[in-house]
């Protein structure tokens, strides 16, 4: 359960750290299991259904950015979905319910892991209200040099902004138009067996993994039980049903005054948001070598 500072800290800055969510044979699971896929993607030539590839990636040298959807192929990570301590801590923010959306796993292995620029994931998917976060289970100790999360504090009180470029979604916000501080922004750091939490409008960021240390961050996307998805579901109220995580399903959205941007026309890169991401002229990054 989080305490009332950690409540008022998610409320104030956008994200909050809790520490050792998860224990030593959860972790040690969790990599095993990613070291496989990792190994695996020695016969993926391109990205597919499963895997998220870096530029570099060869069968020689497999570099993986992004294992999608990992909760659909593997139980390891499907059983995290609904693990009572992540379940209650956002019980604890939601007392409405719990819904979960989706998952994917970030690898910045080290040396070479790419960066992800400014952006907020409310640009992503808005729904009918903003109690939506974004929980990172912290397979790696996260430090400021093998490039963890970046969070603007308060940014998740302000506009959404605009993440677009030459007229499409690129899932990213442009630099140049100076639309935060962010020089502000905090780093997101613990101990492996950690979460993350941030809610969908904080803006936020990470940097390259250019350390020897490897940083792979297990996110779960989440949502109160009664926000509901602007773009709709194509699943079916059954299956929208089946995610929840806790309290009861509802056919009454909460409607709150929120701000809202289409992420359309669609992006011209597809895939992930690496790819999104592309379209973006200007860096505010450096990529790793």
């Amino acid at each position: 359960m989080l305490t009332q500072a950690q409540i008022e800290e998610y409320d104030r800055v956008g994200a909050i750290v809790v520490p050792d969510v998860l224990d030593a044979a959860e972790l040690a699971e969790l990599r095993a299991v990613t070291e496989g896929f990792v190994d695996r993607a020695r016969a993926v030539a391109a990205h597919d259904a499963i895997y998220d590839l870096e530029d570099s990636h060869t069968p020689a040298m497999p570099r993986v950015r992004r294992i999608k959807a990992p909760h659909l192929h593997h139980d390891a990570y499907a059983r995290l979905v609904r693990h009572p301590r992540i379940a209650a801590l956002l019980h604890a923010l939601w007392p409405a319910g719990v819904r979960f959306d989706t998952a994917k796993l970030n690898m910045k292995s080290a040396g070479f892991g790419a960066a992800v620029e400014w952006h907020q994931d409310w640009a992503f998917y808005p729904h009918t209200n903003d109690d939506l976060a974004a929980v990172g289970v912290m397979m790696d100790d996260m430090e400021l040099a093998n490039g963890p999360l970046l969070i603007v504090p308060g940014s998740h009180k302000g506009p959404v902004f605009d993440h677009h470029a030459d007229g499409a979604f690129c899932g990213a916000m442009n630099p140049a138009n100076r639309d935060c501080d962010y020089a502000a922004a905090v780093p997101l750091t613990g101990r492996a067996g950690s979460i993350t939490i941030h809610h969908v409008r904080a803006v936020h960021g990470s940097a390259p993994n250019l350390s020897n240390k490897e940083r792979r961050l297990l996110l779960f996307q989440y949502r109160a039980a009664d926000a509901w998805p602007l773009l709709g579901f194509p699943g079916g109220i059954a299956a929208f049903d089946a995610l929840l995580v806790a309290g009861a399903p509802s056919l009454a959205p909460r409607l709150a005054d929120v701000p809202v941007r289409l992420p359309l026309p669609p992006a011209a890169k597809q895939g992930s948001i690496y790819e999104n991401q592309k379209a973006l002229k200007n860096r505010f990054f450096a990529a790793a070598e």
